[in-house]
């Protein structure tokens, strides 16, 4: 009976402290935030709680190494005759801090993506004033060296005010670290190029980009799970385009509108992100629209079907996250300085605003590291 009873102890606490892990937040700081936030995250009941933050310029987008040692962060920089940079930050997981390493330029105004390659030896930066995206080794120790390839797009699309140039907006890559996906909202173009994880080198994919719809402004990618779908987001029109996706080859299969019915304003749309079951895809709309929308992935085909919209509970989500449990859906509403933090029915894929949230100045990107 002892036996069982202490087994029991170790499940719990096993578990609880699985529940629980840092939240990571990259800002704006032009208004009340300083730089990159980190909180604790509570799985079970959807607390947060302050733990600490470090200085930076414009930390608009982060991401984590493999590991998890690392966090590297764009400084959403420009027209100052150098551009923007890339830092490197160490992270202890015992104190809950950032530690700075160093940064590198990132070969163009405006950074506003940053993603580590699988081997964690390799990080790409999209700049996207500056029409270009970069890679950057890893060295030892976790910082950055200089940018070894720099590639410039050239185009342009309809709009003309949002799209007089090549604006690249994301760096993803592939499940097997074979491609990268780069959305340029300004030649709407998703751009997709082959990667040597040996040498970092990209080259044109065999299938070198695929175009989207005029005025539709490409943003980010995300694939299923199971690696057989892609899902890609205007940003312009408000679409979702999904494509059977198969060794570097994309082919469109549905293109569906994230707007509301009847509605009538600018979506804005940003963010775009499955779930870990591959069962639901949610995505951001900002601009008048304010809204999460929810889909349903049928997994004989990847096609999705809105089953629902989840108003944000304040203005401009640039940016949200499942945490990883999958039981908290957390949104940067970047205009109303506030992460709402709401509780995800894992059954139904829809929403539920818990009452709970995190005050911070202009959060734009939100991402996991374990405890």
């Amino acid at each position: 009976m002892k036996i069982i009873f202490r087994l029991i102890i170790l499940l719990h606490v096993f578990t609880a402290g699985a529940q629980n892990n840092y939240l990571l937040i990259g800002t704006y700081t032009s208004g009340k935030s300083e730089g990159i936030y980190v909180y604790d995250f509570n799985s079970l009941t959807g607390d947060a709680s302050y733990k600490s933050k470090i200085k930076s310029p414009n930390p608009s987008f982060l991401t984590v190494s493999p590991g998890q040692q690392y966090v590297y962060a764009v400084y959403e920089e420009g027209n100052n005759k150098v551009g923007g940079s890339v830092a490197a930050y160490s992270f202890n997981k015992k104190s809950g801090e950032l530690s700075f390493i160093n940064q590198q330029l990132s070969g163009g105004d405006h950074p506003c993506y940053v993603a580590e390659d699988k081997t964690g030896k390799w990080v790409t930066a999209a700049n996207y004033s500056g029409g270009s995206l970069s890679v950057l080794p890893v060295n030892t120790g976790g910082g950055l060296g200089a940018a070894s390839q720099v590639i410039q797009h050239t185009g342009s699309s309809l709009n003309k005010q949002r799209q007089e140039k090549a604006h690249v907006h994301c760096t993803y890559f592939s499940k097997d670290n074979r491609f990268l996906f780069v959305p340029d909202l300004g030649m709407d173009k998703l751009m997709v190029y082959s990667f040597n994880d040996k040498t970092g080198k990209l080259t044109a994919a065999p299938q070198p980009f695929v175009p989207s719809p005029d005025n539709g402004g490409p943003r980010h990618i995300v694939f299923s799970p199971n690696n057989q779908y892609a899902y890609l987001m205007e940003e312009l029109s408000g679409s979702v385009i999904a494509f059977k996706y198969n060794n570097g080859k994309l082919s469109n299969i549905q293109t569906i509108s994230a707007a509301a019915p009847g509605f009538k304003g600018f979506m804005g749309s940003a963010d775009i992100h499955t779930s870990a079951d591959g069962k639901f895809l949610y995505c951001s709309n900002r601009g008048d629209a304010n809204t999460i929308t929810i889909f349903k992935i049928n997994p004989a085909n990847g096609r999705l079907t809105v089953i629902g919209f989840q108003p944000t509970m304040g203005k401009g989500p640039r940016n949200f996250s499942l945490d990883p449990t999958g039981n908290f859906l957390l949104v940067a509403n970047q205009n109303s300085d506030n992460i709402i933090i709401f509780k995800r029915n894992k059954t139904t894929g829809l929403l539920t605003d818990t009452g709970k949230k995190i005050e911070v100045g202009n959060p734009v990107c939100l991402k996991w590291i374990s405890k």
